[in-house]
């Protein structure tokens, strides 16, 4: 499990009040039932924890799943990691 999962799925389980046992990659953001407040608290610890800025166009409660979210936000890792050409 990469780092970033874990985390993620950290943020999740603790701002949705939810054990982490039930936030695994294939869950849905529906489906573990988060609340607008809690996905915009999960936004802002994803983005002071790996000091990104997560664009919320992109974040989709209704279909978008953990591993989703994971893969944007390595996505976003490694562009700033990237160096400029």
């Amino acid at each position: 499990m990469s780092d970033v999962l874990k985390k993620v799925r950290e943020f999740i389980a603790k701002e949705g009040s939810l054990p982490l046992e039930r936030v695994q990659p294939d869950s849905s953001l529906k489906d573990l039932q988060l609340e607008s407040l809690d996905a915009v608290q999960i936004i802002f610890a994803i983005e002071e924890h790996f000091q990104i800025s997560l664009p919320y166009e992109n974040i989709d409660l209704e279909g978008q799943t953990v591993a989703d979210l994971v893969a944007t936000v390595e996505r976003l890792l490694g562009e700033r990691q990237a160096p400029a050409t």
